[in-house]
């Protein structure tokens, strides 16, 4: 990388998804039509998987954790850009920058978890039945979930630290939040040692939950193999295809932007990419859960006959 004068630096500029002023407005719409959608559809998964009987399962448990990470997660970056895109001053403290760098990456690196822990809940359901509950409990799933949490977190710490070390030749982010690797961009020398922890630490928390859930499909797919039995092989599959779609949404888009080498980096396409991570596949989520399962199903159409009781009352 060619030396650039350094400076010091209090505040980024987010340069936003688009700089032509004519697409600010169309931007905007979208995408706060895009979040409110995110966020009610989420709200809503969380609210009938915790007050519904027939819900307190552990993968309802589960599903309303990712459902909240994804409430989560959206709200991190998209907030920020819409006030961004209506206005003239795109500034970020050089503190929330970093502050907003580590919970996207702790609540980024949580779904991946999460949805490993959701594909062993799967794995023991269709491979060990009969020992289900005595394997999988509330009690469980939720150690899982919080040393995940502390995983995720002592991960993310490490690359903020890492981040706020380096020297920065400018101030101009070309993304609508800060990210890592568009904040490594800025760096005045090529930072070698943020871009080895990428793809060796890095690979450990983030892939890792990947590969796990791949060996748990294998399983799943010999089980599901030697079924003789129509209904439950219709079951197994019905039961696995939205957890697969959320997977394949998730790790193709983490997989796009941050797991390649730095030369190949391209900070306008990363942009789109991310849109579809931050934005989309919260926005798609509950719809995928909800659309293809009928205890949620079912579940939906109580709330929805109580709350018209209650009206009529």
């Amino acid at each position: 990388m060619a030396t650039r004068n350094r400076t010091d630096v209090t505040e980024f500029v987010l340069l936003g998804l688009s700089s032509w002023p004519e697409m600010q407005p169309i931007i905007f719409g979208i995408v706060l039509a895009m979040y409110l959608v995110a966020v009610m559809g989420n709200a809503l998964l969380v609210t009938v998987a915790c007050s519904d009987p027939r819900l307190q399962t552990p993968m309802y448990f589960l599903l309303s954790q990712l459902s909240f990470i994804d409430i989560f997660l959206t709200t991190i970056t998209v907030p920020q850009m819409l006030v961004h895109t209506l206005s003239v001053n795109r500034t970020i403290s050089y503190t929330r920058c970093m502050i907003q760098l580590f919970f996207f990456m702790a609540v980024g690196s949580m779904e991946g978890h999460l949805l490993a822990a959701m594909a062993y809940d799967r794995y023991v359901a269709i491979c060990d039945p009969l020992r289900y509950s005595a394997i999988v409990s509330h009690r469980l799933c939720l150690r899982i979930t919080l040393t995940s949490w502390v995983v995720v977190s002592l991960n993310s710490l490490l690359y903020s630290v890492l981040v706020t070390r380096l020297t920065f030749c400018g101030n101009q982010v070309t993304h609508f939040f800060c990210d890592i690797t568009p904040l490594l961009q800025l760096s005045c020398t090529r930072p070698l040692v943020n871009e080895m922890l990428i793809f060796t630490e890095g690979v450990a928390v983030v892939v890792s939950p990947f590969f796990f859930i791949l060996g748990s499909y294998v399983r799943i797919g010999i089980a599901i193999a030697h079924m003789h039995s129509l209904a439950a092989l219709r079951k197994a599959l019905s039961t696995c295809a939205s957890h697969i779609l959320v997977v394949l949404l998730l790790y193709g888009s983490v997989i796009r932007m941050y797991l390649r080498p730095s030369s190949s980096y391209d900070l306008d396409q990363d942009r789109q990419v991310a849109i579809f991570y931050t934005v989309v596949t919260p926005m798609l989520n509950p719809l995928i859960y909800s659309l293809r399962n009928q205890e949620v199903k079912g579940a939906l159409q109580r709330l929805f006959g109580k709350l018209s009781i209650s009206r009529k009352l």
